[in-house]
Order: structure tokens, then sequence, then C-alpha cells
């Protein structure tokens, strides 16, 4: 598979994220602390659909990505679209050579990727490295009820004339993991048949509690650490599906 077939995949997979909810969120969190937040590091930028959009608000921003074909169809999205934005390929565990920035995001669930408790922590610290004082960190995470009662044994797919894809989740190897198994039908206009591309992903969440031990141990202080969820400046509840963490460094 091509890149440019993996990433309209990717994008397909991903039309109905709430990409403005998360620009939105952002500059709410920066006007509450008072600051204009600049330069912007975008972790896990994917296909530069969020660094784009940060980018038309004014930020400077950086992506980084682990794929280099995510990043060469955010590189080509990025100059077709007149915007100005450096993209890396790097590990967001091993951050090195960016200097510092006013905020970093890990938006889009990302973190759930990494697969073991010292790569989360890694991260954290990698962050905190490169933070500024002031900065803002922001990232956020399925809750274990979205992973254990909204993913875990369902199957969800989409039917459309070009791309159709199945997705079956599974319980994953570890506590609060999912498997996710995705197979796209992408229309092939030349044969007039369809191609099957066949993926795995695999997600991990923890207790808030962990998150917040992780936080700490990574630098960060325990008031400077404020949780929400789903998109709101409220507390999460038991229902709550996307937990928001939203720290700052002193």
């Amino acid at each position: 598979m091509s890149y440019e077939q993996f990433a309209y995949l990717y994008d397909e997979l991903m039309k109905d994220a709430p990409y403005d909810e998360w620009v939105r969120f952002v500059q709410d969190r920066l006007k509450e602390n008072g600051d204009s937040g600049v330069r912007f590091l975008d972790l896990a930028c994917g296909t530069g659909e969020l660094s784009i959009r940060f980018a038309k608000e004014g930020f400077d921003v950086t992506g980084v990505d682990l794929s280099e074909d995510m990043l060469a169809v955010a590189q080509a999205k990025s100059e077709e679209q007149g915007m100005s934005i450096s993209f890396y390929q790097q590990d967001m565990t091993e951050l090195e050579g960016h200097g510092s920035f006013d905020v970093i995001g890990i938006f889009c669930d990302s973190l759930n990727y990494l697969k073991t408790e010292e790569d989360v922590l890694q991260t954290f610290s990698s962050v905190y490295q490169h933070l500024k004082p002031g900065g803002l960190f922001i990232f956020d995470v399925h809750s274990i009820f979205k992973i254990s009662q909204i993913f875990i044994n369902q199957t969800f797919a989409l039917n459309d004339e070009h791309v159709s894809y199945i997705w079956n989740s599974f319980p994953g190897e570890f506590p609060n993991s999912v498997e996710h198994e995705l197979s796209f039908f992408v229309l092939n206009e030349k044969l007039g048949m369809y191609d099957r591309f066949d993926e795995l992903h695999f997600q991990r969440t923890y207790p808030v509690e962990n998150y917040k031990n992780w936080l700490l141990q990574a630098g960060f202080g325990f008031e400077e650490i404020k949780i929400c969820a789903d998109f709101e400046n409220t507390v999460p509840l038991p229902q709550s599906e996307r937990i928001f963490f939203v720290v700052s460094k002193k």
C-alpha cells in the first residue's frame, strides 16, 4: 500500500473526528492560562489535520510523528494549503533537537497507542524537557469505560461507494487494552473492483491516577494537573469517554 492510499484510508476513518473541538479546547485553556502560546508542538500529528488547523489559527506549529508515510502526506497537505509547518519523524518517547514550546499536545487518543507504562512515563519526561516554564501540556486518552464498554467485542462498519470498512474490536493482551482489526475495501476505478487492505491497531489506557502519578514522576507538580472530560471543562463522570489532562509547568 502506498502512503497516499494509507493516508486516504486514515483520513476517511477519521473524517468525523472533532478536530475543531480540539482547537477550541486548546484555545480556551490558553485563555485561562493567560498565555498566547504561539509555539506549538503537535505530537503524533499523523496526516497533519490538526497541525494545519492550529497553523491557520496563528500558531507556529511543529509536527512530530513516528510514521514517515503519514508525515509525507502531512507535508504535502500543508504545502497545498499554504501553511509553513515543520514536520519531523521521531518517537515521542525520545524527543530531541526541537527547542522549547509554549504548548505541547498529544491529541486524538494517540497516547493510547503506546504499549507500556514505561513508554508513557518517558513521553511525559520528554514533554517536560521541551515545555517552557509557564507552558501547557494538553493530552487526551480513552477512558476505561470507553475501552471496556464501547470498543471491546464491538463491530463498526462503513459502506460507501468509494471506500468501505469493517472494524472489529477485541480484548487486548493487557488490562484495559483493545485490538482493532480493520478491513478496508477501496474502489479501484481502473479495474472496476475493490482492493482490500487490512490493518491491526492496539490501544491501551490506564486509571486516571496512574497518569497523574507518571506526570508527577516526570517533574510536574500536583497543583499543576487539571483533569476534565469530553471537551468540556468539567470533571470526568463514570461514563465519560475521553479524559483530558491540562498540565502547566511552573
